[in-house]
């Protein structure tokens, strides 16, 4: 079991996440993941940073922890090209310590670029597969040419490759996406505690690890833990139906008008209770996840690391055995 840490780049300017990064690998955490956005869920979050440079930088200030999209589109706002040429020069400033976590989008993020974000799930899905075959294709080294559907790549080459390519994860919330993680991915991303994913992946021969994140919000007390989490993070109760498909901002914020604290409650842990979060956790952990990633919607990010040294780190790992 691996723990990891949230860098939410829609909750925080890009020096506050570096950081937070160097103070996540002090505490012990395994590896980092950060949100790739270019808006924010709601206004009320006021950040989205260029995700790519957070994790250079990130990179050259940390030795040892793991580093990670969670998640990036690698098919509208970036061509795959560019993804694979990014995530190969991070593998290497890294010294092997980046994973490519990938997905097949929002339209939040996607639409800004002024392309067609596709309505149907099924044309983003051929889309993610076509980008996974290009990015493979470049990592192979060499000048690479594609014809697909979708996408397509012209005599493109990446010279600056690692010895070891990154660990693709690709994220599924459901059979086909998961088929996508096994076929053409090296391990899993999922957002919900939903066993049938992992056991989707795992049919369809995916052997790799499950990456997981776990709606957290701590604070000293769990109504200052419950209201911050509802001012800013209210937008996770929306489901991913509703994730996917709002353009804005203000889109998020009228449809999250109806959500109420009690709601917060019911699918964050909230407060400064250790055993709701090992609870929470444990949710994932018998679901299949190997790869926890605490998702702190709380106040107070130096609290949060605090708590988690005091009174989460050894029971979280223990969910493995």
């Amino acid at each position: 079991m691996q723990i990891g840490y949230k860098l939410a780049t829609e909750a925080f300017g890009p020096e506050e996440l570096i950081r937070q990064a160097v103070l996540a690998e002090r505490a012990g955490f395994d590896f980092v993941e950060i949100s790739d956005h270019f808006h924010p869920w709601l206004d009320d979050q006021g950040h989205s940073p260029f995700t790519w440079t957070v994790l250079g930088a990130v990179a050259a200030r940390t030795e040892r922890i793991g580093l990670a999209t969670g998640v990036t589109c690698p098919t509208v706002r970036y061509h795959p090209a560019i993804i694979a040429q990014a995530a190969a020069t991070l593998a290497l400033v890294s010294k092997g310590r980046f994973v490519l976590g990938v997905g097949s989008g929002e339209r939040l993020n996607e639409h800004v670029v002024g392309q067609e974000f596709p309505d149907s799930v099924h044309v983003r899905h051929d889309m993610l597969r076509e980008a996974l075959v290009i990015i493979r294709l470049l990592w192979n080294g060499g000048y690479q040419s594609y014809e697909g559907d979708h996408l397509r790549l012209e005599d493109a080459r990446v010279f600056d490759l690692p010895e070891e390519a990154p660990l693709i994860a690709v994220a599924a919330s459901g059979g086909a996406s998961a088929r996508i993680a096994a076929e053409l991915g090296d391990g899993l991303f999922a957002t919900e505690p939903k066993a049938r994913i992992v056991s989707d992946y795992r049919e369809a021969g995916g052997d790799g690890p499950g990456y997981a994140e776990v709606p957290v919000a701590w604070a000293p007390d769990e109504r200052t833990a419950a209201q911050a989490a509802l001012k800013t993070s209210r937008w996770a109760l929306t489901g991913w139906k509703v994730m996917s498909e709002l353009p804005n901002p203000v889109n998020f914020a009228a449809a999250t008008t109806t959500v109420r604290e009690e709601d917060v409650l019911g699918h964050f842990a909230c407060g400064p209770d250790p055993e709701r979060y090992v609870e929470a956790a444990r949710k994932y952990a018998d679901a299949g996840f190997d790869r926890l990633v605490m998702q702190n919607a709380g106040p107070d990010p130096d609290g949060f690391v605090d708590f988690y040294q005091r009174e989460l780190d050894a029971r979280l790992r223990a969910l493995a055995s």
